[in-house]
């Protein structure tokens, strides 16, 4: 296998931020990054302290979300720029890593 430096990018949202969709558009019809992950939390809270939840009784429509992709150090800078717009600042977090081809 030949390794390959790419970013990572984690975006943090809330299901109640509704901007999933648009961002997946985004992402694949747009940026088209190679591959694209969402992940709904349990449980979370950010800087304002709401804790978002889901309990076997209730049921909510605000989970935390992660959107998660990998790609090239240029295209991640600018996608990330073009997010600006959508993304509230400090909910995206990137780092790099290495893939294996």
């Amino acid at each position: 296998m030949k390794p390959r430096e790419v970013t990572m990018v984690h975006i943090y949202l809330t299901e109640g931020d509704k901007l999933l969709n648009q961002l997946m558009q985004q992402l694949h019809d747009e940026e088209q990054v190679s591959g694209v992950t969402v992940f709904r939390g349990i449980t979370g809270f950010g800087k304002q302290g709401h804790i978002h939840s889901s309990g076997l009784i209730d049921v909510s429509f605000d989970l935390p979300l992660v959107i998660e992709f990998f790609d090239s150090a240029d295209k991640v800078s600018k996608i990330i720029d073009d997010l600006k717009t959508l993304i509230e600042p400090g909910h995206v977090v990137s780092w790099p890593a290495t893939t294996y081809e």
